[in-house]
């Protein structure tokens, strides 16, 4: 079958591979631009350009596909290629009607969530901003909406009371290569069926901001944890910028104002709700990443000390 595949990050290369590996006949691969990093702005590929550069599979950058030069050659590209389907995995851009209806069997989009549920650019962060037990993947056959088109296979996985969105993002594009394999098994054999989506159950995942990563501790400890979890949570210490990477809610209570901190042999925070969180993983401002006992070691914090939300 004659693939086009499209994606962008490092969530779609285990996709990507997988197509490679199952024998299919990648024609072109679409991602977003090269873009400046660093402090010398050097150009850095995609995860996905360079994973299909290993792979020797052609690679095209429009900087978009609805309006403008870039469109009109890329729609002219992808007529040439004439791909039986296109698979898409977190591009970053939206496809226009006549992309969708290009393909013989359509445009297939591999989501990082149970649809309907979180639709949107975000869907493995929302999903433990807001304490979910389980989420999965799902393929779905692509229409104009945003994620709004037919369910095919879908995968369920639990979610770790402590899993970070590193951990549960590397787990979910493992997850969702497999699950895009057997939806193409069962295109093949004539068995694939859509299920429309259920609109009273859907949930919108919007972009993620630098702001929501600030922490309140006037909140719960599971509010909290749930927010380092998913998003990386900072507050300020001593007036200096200071992130929080892993974090455990314990079954100790305290008084103290929240915020305050107590440090002997553990790292641990008091929240609006009278609870105990540990800190287990943290970076300083000016410091790398390290372990709240390797902190606790070059630093000595005295009594009363307390996270604030400003400097």
């Amino acid at each position: 079958m004659n693939i086009v595949f499209m994606g962008t990050p490092d969530f779609a290369v285990p996709t990507l591979k997988a197509l490679a590996e199952a024998g299919e006949n990648i024609t072109a691969v679409f991602t977003q631009p090269d873009k400046p990093k660093g402090r010398g702005y050097k150009m850095i590929p995609t995860p996905v350009k360079t994973a299909a550069l290993e792979l020797n599979i052609p690679v095209y950058q429009p900087l978009s596909l609805r309006k403008g030069e870039d469109a009109e050659k890329s729609l002219e590209i992808l007529r040439e290629l004439c791909p039986e389907l296109i698979v898409v995995v977190a591009y970053g851009k939206i496809l226009p009607k006549e992309i969708l209806d290009l393909p013989k069997y359509g445009c297939i989009n591999v989501h990082g969530s149970l649809l309907p549920e979180y639709r949107g650019a975000a869907p493995m962060q929302w999903c433990l901003l807001n304490g979910e037990k389980k989420t999965g993947v799902t393929t779905m056959m692509m229409d104009v909406g945003l994620d709004t088109g037919d369910m095919l296979l879908k995968e369920e996985i639990n979610i770790g009371e402590n899993e970070t969105l590193a951990e549960l993002h590397d787990r979910l594009a493992e997850c969702g290569a497999g699950v895009l394999i057997k939806t193409i098994e069962s295109l093949r054999a004539g068995t694939l069926t859509g299920t429309p989506q259920d609109e009273s159950r859907s949930t919108y995942s919007p972009m993620i901001t630098k702001q929501m990563s600030l922490i309140d501790f006037t909140e719960s400890a599971q509010n909290i944890h749930n927010k380092i979890r998913a998003i990386t949570g900072y507050a300020f210490l001593n007036g200096k910028r200071f992130k929080i990477i892993r974090s455990e809610i314990t079954d100790r209570k305290t008084t103290d104002v929240p915020g305050t901190v107590t440090a002997s042999s553990e790292l641990l925070a008091a929240c609006g709700d009278g609870i105990l969180l540990k800190l287990t993983e943290v970076q300083p401002e000016g410091s790398r990443r390290m372990s709240a006992d390797d902190y606790l070691r070059g630093c000595k914090l005295s009594e009363g000390t307390v996270f604030t939300s400003g400097e």
